[in-house]
């Protein structure tokens, strides 16, 4: 007999990377700027965040150093996007890549190697799981009752009319790039240290393309990136579930579930793009476009 609490329990665990990234990129993309490192970001986080906790014993540590590695990174593509004023999209797959490449030159030493043991929170469930959840609440506060993040969704929606008003456009998305890479790189410090429990080279194995397919099913909301990252999540643990029931289906056809998922959501979701629009949740307005100051 399956029980409902521990079904959810795994559902909350197999969620918190989605949400970390989620998150993070949900901020990046409300202040215009469209990073499709994620996947990257989240690569080097978990590769930095495992080797961090195995040196030292501790994987608190190797979260903070997950973070400051995901935020290191996405510089990065900020240097290139808001200096350099290079294409988004480009810039953004060329991260991706070159975290993925990063990690596995300088992962190879430490396969194999057991991650150190966390202190299980409430439920013996991870902390950073409930601080996912915690996040939540406060990016909503943030992006719609504070001041500071009022004018990055202002920036957002036109980087033109920001600057005018004297707002520092570059400032705001530079800080918002650092926030999305250094959440990407929490989530993807999870997999290493609390999931699988040691370094895989390519263990993100696509969370960061489906962080940014949550974002556009969220309508840009932070409730609505929690709500797509329990779909994933509950898809994913459906998935463990049936496979360890022993269901004849094949595994590769369970494997694709949670992707397949996803696609079919997006697909939906882009059905209802004019509602969208007329109830004021479409993408921000100068998402993906570079701001030039003499413009």
């Amino acid at each position: 007999m399956i029980d409902p609490l521990s079904v959810f329990l795994l559902l909350l665990s197999a969620s918190t990377p989605i949400v970390f990234a989620a998150l993070g990129e949900l901020v990046t993309e409300r202040a215009g700027v469209l990073n499709l490192g994620v996947e990257g970001m989240m690569i080097v986080g978990a590769l930095a965040g495992f080797a961090a906790a195995h040196a030292t014993g501790s994987p608190f540590i190797g979260f903070v150093v997950a973070a400051l590695a995901g935020a290191a990174v996405s510089m990065t593509f900020a240097m290139l996007t808001q200096f350099l004023l290079a294409n988004q999209v480009a810039s953004g797959l060329a991260l991706t890549l070159f975290g993925l490449g990063l990690a596995a030159l300088f992962g190879k030493p430490l396969e194999g190697i057991k991650a150190p043991a966390m202190v299980p929170g409430p439920l013996r469930i991870n902390w950073i799981v409930w601080l996912g959840i915690a996040m939540v609440p406060l990016i909503w506060w943030f992006l719609n009752r504070s001041r500071a993040g009022l004018i990055l969704r202002g920036v957002g929606e036109n980087h033109d009319a920001a600057h005018a008003l004297g707002y520092p456009v570059r400032i705001v998305r530079i800080t918002a790039i650092g926030f999305g890479g250094a959440m990407a790189g929490v989530g993807g410090a999870f997999l290493s240290i609390a999931i699988v429990l040691q370094w895989t080279e390519g263990m993100t194995a696509g969370a960061g393309w489906i962080a940014l397919a949550i974002v556009v099913f969220s309508n840009w909301t932070a409730l609505g990136v929690l709500a797509g990252a329990w779909l994933f999540g509950g898809v994913t643990v459906l998935q463990l579930r049936l496979q360890a029931a022993g269901v004849a289906v094949p595994v590769q056809f369970l494997s694709m579930a949670p992707y397949l998922a996803t696609i079919i959501v997006l697909v939906l979701i882009s059905a209802q793009q004019k509602y969208s629009r007329r109830s004021g949740r479409a993408a921000p307005g100068s998402l993906g476009q570079n701001f030039y100051a003499l413009r």
